[in-house]
């Protein structure tokens, strides 16, 4: 049996990796599946909801099973749905496969974190932000592998179900003891959150946040061509350097950041993205690439490490059950990634394009504003 805790520590890295991989496969192929805007759409919200059935579930399980054990399960879903996606036409097939896809990378979402925040305590907010830096860096090397390589996008899919395949067998050899068991059951825990102001919070803030680091990927290349008059080639460059400063601030700030400064530097990141976000899309740099493309980086630099630090801090208030509350504030990936969206394509279709624009700088002060306020609780527990 595997207790080796550098083995585990990779093995959810390359399990983050694929997560990468499976929320932008659809964006990076769907021109070679010849799937619709509305069929995009509906692949995509199913995924979400597969997603997040299991990153509440999974997160709330590992509290009281094996780690490993319950990421081994996602692993065999992961690997299986990818070696099936699209082998036949059917869309309402594909529209299945696409929910276990779903189910899978909840799985691996929902349990990483909670296994890192067990084996490397007193660097919690480095091992998660390296933790989510791996699914910025899955979905860049998708991206690059298929957009710009031209490869076969099955051919692509067949690998990764094979990698995934190989880190399930990693996962059925390890043993991890739980640390911080929590005796009471699943339900249990989960009743007695329910007054927890603090959780709350931080689910709201996640979901400000990843909506709009979601959106800020799905409508780079628009902005940059549409407002700024870039080409096809430099707005993916574009789209290339904001997913870059997200990788890179993910290593930065989760390597400089201690854990008692983890709310005071959340509350800088937000309010950095507040001013970022609207000097890159209100003030107008008449489209010079070199300050365009700067904003953009530093903008995925800010924004990067908003996520992982809210995990870090999450993890370290509730240490007894930090399964189940890391599952339940990552609820908010697939509602802010849905929610902050559909406002966005609203306003763009009843408005204006750039008026849409303003989601961006709103959300994060939203969020700024929510922690800012409820600062007092959590400032006992960043020691």
């Amino acid at each position: 049996m595997i207790r080796s805790t550098k083995a585990l520590t990779v093995s959810s890295f390359l399990s983050m990796f694929f997560i990468g991989v499976g929320s932008t496969v659809i964006g990076a192929a769907a021109r070679n599946i010849g799937l619709t805007p509305s069929q995009i759409g509906l692949l995509l919200a199913v995924q979400n909801v597969g997603f997040g059935l299991s990153v509440s579930t999974s997160g709330a399980l590992s509290d009281s099973y094996q780690k490993p054990k319950i990421l081994l399960v996602g692993a065999i879903v992961l690997s299986i749905a990818f070696a099936l996606f699209y082998r036949w036409p059917s869309f309402v097939t594909n529209l299945i496969i696409m929910f276990f896809i779903g189910i899978g990378m909840g799985g691996f979402e929902g349990v990483t974190d909670a296994m890192l925040l067990d084996i490397h305590e007193e660097k919690e907010s480095l091992f998660i932000n390296v933790n989510h830096f791996f699914v910025t860096f899955g979905s860049l090397m998708i991206a690059l592998y298929l957009l710009f390589l031209q490869m076969n996008w099955q051919k692509s899919m067949a690998q990764s179900s094979i990698a995934v395949a190989c880190i399930a067998i990693l996962f059925a050899l390890s043993r991890l003891e739980n640390r911080r068991g929590a005796s009471e059951k699943m339900l249990d825990r989960i009743r007695s959150l329910k007054g927890e102001r603090s959780v709350f919070i931080l689910f709201i803030a996640t979901a400000c946040i990843v909506g709009c680091e979601l959106g800020t990927q799905g409508i780079m290349t628009t902005f940059l061509m549409e407002l700024r008059g870039f080409s096809q080639v430099t707005s993916k460059l574009g789209l290339i350097i904001f997913l870059s400063g997200v990788a890179i601030g993910r290593l930065l700030v989760g390597l400089f950041t201690k854990r008692h400064h983890l709310s005071g530097s959340i509350l800088v990141l937000l309010a950095l993205c507040t001013v970022l976000f609207s000097t890159l899309f209100f003030i107008d740099t008449n489209s010079k690439l070199g300050l365009t493309f700067t904003l953009i980086f530093l903008n995925g630099l800010t924004l990067s490490a908003v996520f992982p630090l809210i995990l870090s801090l999450a993890g370290i208030m509730y240490k007894q059950m930090a399964g189940t509350v890391l599952g339940i504030i990552k609820m908010g990936i697939p509602f802010g990634g849905i929610f902050i969206p559909i406002i966005l394509a609203m306003i763009s279709r009843y408005y204006s394009f750039r008026l849409s624009l303003l989601v961006f700088p709103f959300f994060s002060f939203v969020s700024f504003i929510i922690l800012l306020t409820n600062r007092n609780k959590f400032r006992s527990f960043n020691l």
